[in-house]
C-alpha cells in the first residue's frame, strides 16, 4: 500500500507528464526555425456547416477574452491549412494551386506568419501593433478591440507568372474564400469577427513588416462577441 508521501509524489509526476503530453506546459512546442507549433485542428464533430452559415454575423465589439492556441490553430487551418498532405492542397481553393496568399496573426504579443506546411506560427514582429493597425484602417475601433486580428495578404506575382493580368483577380477571389472559411470557423467555435477592407495598404504593410511584393487585402478582427 502506497504511503501518503509516495502517493503525492506519484500524483505530481503524473500531472507533469499530462501537462507535457497535452501541450499545456509553460514552454510551447516548437516547429523549428523560430516557429511555434499550433494544436492540431478538430476536423470532425462540432457545429454543422449549415448552422454556422445561418448564425454567422459581423461582430465589431468583443470581450477582452484571449483566443486559445487551439482556437487560433483551428481558424488558421480553416483559412490556409493543409487538407491533403500528399499533394499539399489547402482549405481554400487557389487558381492553379499556386497559393499566393499569406495569413498573418496579430495579437498583443506581436505579428506572426502562419506556416501551413508545419501548421505553425513564425514571429515576424514583437509588440502590440493593433492600435497602429486601427489608425491605418480609418480608425475602425474593431481592429484593436479584438484580441486577435487576422490579416490576409497576397503576392500577386506568384499568380501572375501563370495568369498574367488575371493574376490579381484570382488573388482577390482567393482572399474571399479564405476570409469566409475563417469567419465560419470562428462562428463554429463560438467566436465572432468582421471583414475589414478599408485601410491604407502601404501603412499596414509597413506595420506588419511584409516582404516586398506582399500586399494586405483583408483584415479579420476576431474574438468573443461582447453580446450574446
Amino acid at each position: 500500500m502506497l504511503t501518503r508521501d509516495l502517493l503525492l509524489a506519484t500524483i505530481g509526476l503524473a500531472t507533469i507528464v499530462l501537462a507535457m503530453t497535452s501541450g499545456s506546459a509553460s514552454t510551447p512546442p516548437t516547429a523549428g526555425d523560430g516557429e511555434t507549433a499550433l494544436p492540431e485542428p478538430e476536423t470532425t464533430g462540432g457545429m454543422a456547416l449549415s448552422e454556422a452559415i445561418a448564425t454567422r454575423r459581423s461582430v465589431r465589439a468583443f470581450r477582452k477574452t484571449l483566443l486559445t492556441p487551439a482556437q487560433v490553430g483551428s481558424i488558421c487551418w480553416s483559412a490556409q491549412g493543409i487538407t491533403d498532405s500528399a499533394e499539399g492542397r489547402r482549405a481554400a481553393p487557389s487558381a492553379g494551386a499556386l497559393y499566393p496568399m499569406t495569413v498573418y496573426v496579430v495579437d498583443a504579443d506581436g505579428v506572426f506568419e502562419y506556416r501551413p506546411k508545419k501548421h505553425a506560427l513564425r514571429r515576424v514582429r514583437a509588440g502590440d501593433v493593433r492600435a497602429d493597425l486601427r489608425a491605418a484602417a480609418l480608425d475602425q475601433s474593431c481592429v484593436d478591440a479584438a484580441p486577435t486580428c487576422l490579416v490576409v495578404a497576397m503576392t500577386v506575382k506568384r499568380s501572375a507568372r501563370k495568369y498574367g493580368t488575371w493574376g490579381e483577380r484570382y488573388c482577390l477571389i482567393e482572399a474571399g474564400h479564405i476570409a469566409q472559411n475563417a469567419l465560419l470557423q470562428a462562428t463554429a467555435l463560438g467566436l465572432g469577427g468582421v471583414p475589414v477592407g478599408a485601410f491604407d495598404d502601404d501603412r499596414v504593410a509597413a506595420i506588419l513588416g511584409l516582404p516586398d511584393g506582399c500586399e494586405p487585402v483583408y483584415m479579420l478582427p476576431l474574438g468573443v462577441p461582447a453580446r450574446g
